[in-house]
């Protein structure tokens, strides 16, 4: 198996690749390249596929991770950064069971895993592009231009692998001359946009989609006269504050510069993992129903995946939120269902969440081990204890692993159950993962000005 990855590794080097800046980027540099990106991504969106005759009444079903996976149907990034993802999660569940083995704590460890997350995040592009035309969700146009249909479901399959493929291209440009992640970045925007527009959207008659004459909920609102219709909004504010309130909470662990040396402390926040776990497991959840779609047709294997698509799938009632929908209803044979529905999909988030973040935990060079080298390194040490690496790692352990798995859980229910309250307005999920990816840019943009301001300091003195 070593030598398999030593030789994909080696096909990785071949690859197209954005060079790191050889000086230090500017902080107007940065924000530059981040809107250029920004604005490339919403010129993609707006990008019909050619070729394309119509869409499936079943891409309902897997609309509700659009907005995660910056995807937008029959448009270039139909998906989105879908292979990004999912390359991500078939190597970490890989890694995990042994069949890859890579020292993820070790930086040629981790840099084998970004070269072969990327060549298979370029696989999966096709792959993917394929599956959606293949599963039926995009319809090829047939004998168009003299084209016959499978002519247009290769042409359908390149367009979406070309989408796909410039926004992992854009996502390295954002993180080697950007703030922050180009990922966090499209899914921000993807989330913003659907949420302004489900909000202050005006009646618009419109033969290909009915739903636009209606207008959004604040339309809907003064015509109907009905104030439940703006509870999506109060979740979303809702959400906003707990995960504001949540990223300010910490751990401060003690420390100390040598063994007299100045005393401080090392912060472990509370979300610990980010958003990351919730971000793997809702595309997962979307892959699953994807490939349910595709073998649907195929005896016993279709009527399992069916049923695990049901299992990973947000409940709604009568296309109005859980939430909204037990309000108006009551209890229903059919809202129990629904309730129960709830239930097993909120368990499953949580637990690849939890999965998901303890793999993003040591790749991510946060484990406990990684964090006391980096602290031995810097000549730091535990008040009390001797200079040791081992002592760092014991009092780590006590922090770490249970705020890793506490967070997880945290950002699991309160994705769920934010995406009960939102569905058929906008996701809960998708506002989870806004918030913080918008806190985790202004805490990089003032950590950039900061460094900047320090510079400009230390040239004068």
């Amino acid at each position: 198996m070593a030598g398999i990855i030593d030789a994909l590794v080696g096909i990785s080097q071949f690859l197209p690749e954005i060079k790191k800046p050889e000086k230090e980027v500017t902080f107007k540099n940065k924000l530059l390249w981040t809107l250029i990106a920004l604005l490339i991504f919403f010129v993609l969106a707006n990008i019909r596929l050619l070729g394309l005759d119509t869409m499936s009444q079943s891409v309902q079903q897997i609309m509700f991770a659009q907005t995660l996976l910056a995807s937008e149907m029959g448009t270039l990034i139909t998906a989105g950064i879908g292979p990004i993802v999912m390359a991500s999660i078939f190597l970490q569940l890989f890694s995990g069971a042994k069949l890859i083995k890579l020292d993820l704590g070790s930086q040629e460890g981790r840099a084998k895993f970004q070269q072969l997350q990327k060549l298979l995040a370029i696989i999966l592009c096709f792959v993917e592009g394929f599956i959606y035309v293949a599963s039926g969700l995009l319809a090829p146009m047939n004998g168009f231009l003299g084209i016959p249909s499978f002519g247009w479901t290769i042409l359908l399959t390149l367009q979406i692998a070309i989408g796909s493929l410039i926004l992992l291209y854009l996502d390295e440009i954002v993180s080697k001359y950007g703030i922050g992640s180009g990922v966090s970045l499209f899914i921000a925007a993807g989330v913003t946009g659907a949420l302004f527009w489900s909000v202050f959207l005006p009646p618009i008659d419109s033969i290909t989609n009915p739903a636009l004459a209606t207008g959004g909920m604040l339309w809907r609102t003064f015509t109907t006269g009905d104030p439940t219709l703006l509870l999506p909004v109060v979740g979303v504010i809702a959400i906003f504050l707990v995960v504001v309130f949540a990223e300010g909470m910490h751990v401060n662990i003690p420390i100390t510069m040598g063994h007299r040396g100045t005393g401080g402390r090392y912060p472990v926040k509370f979300l610990y993992v980010s958003n990351m776990p919730v971000i793997l497991a809702m595309a997962l959840f979307m892959n699953v129903r994807l490939w349910a779609l595709f073998v649907a047709k195929v005896p016993i294997l279709g009527q399992l995946m069916d049923g695990l698509s049901w299992a990973v799938q947000i409940p709604n009632i009568g296309g109005l939120s859980l939430f909204h929908g037990l309000i108006l209803q009551g209890l229903t044979q059919s809202t129990l269902i629904s309730i129960a529905q709830a239930v097993i999909f909120l368990v499953l988030l949580i637990i690849a969440c939890i999965v998901f973040g303890w793999f993003w935990v040591q790749m991510g060079n946060q484990s406990t081990q990684a964090v006391a080298g980096q602290l031995e390194r810097a000549g730091m040490q535990i008040p009390g204890f001797r200079r040791d690496k081992r002592v760092i790692e014991k009092v780590l352990e006590r922090y770490i692993p249970p705020i890793t798995i506490l967070g997880s859980i945290f950002v699991a229910l309160l994705s769920g159950l934010g995406d009960f309250v939102l569905a058929g307005v906008t996701s809960g999920t998708g506002i989870l993962l806004t918030v913080g990816i918008i806190y985790r840019f202004y805490e990089e943009i003032a950590k950039t000005q900061q460094e900047f301001l320090s510079k400009i300091v230390g040239n004068l003195a």
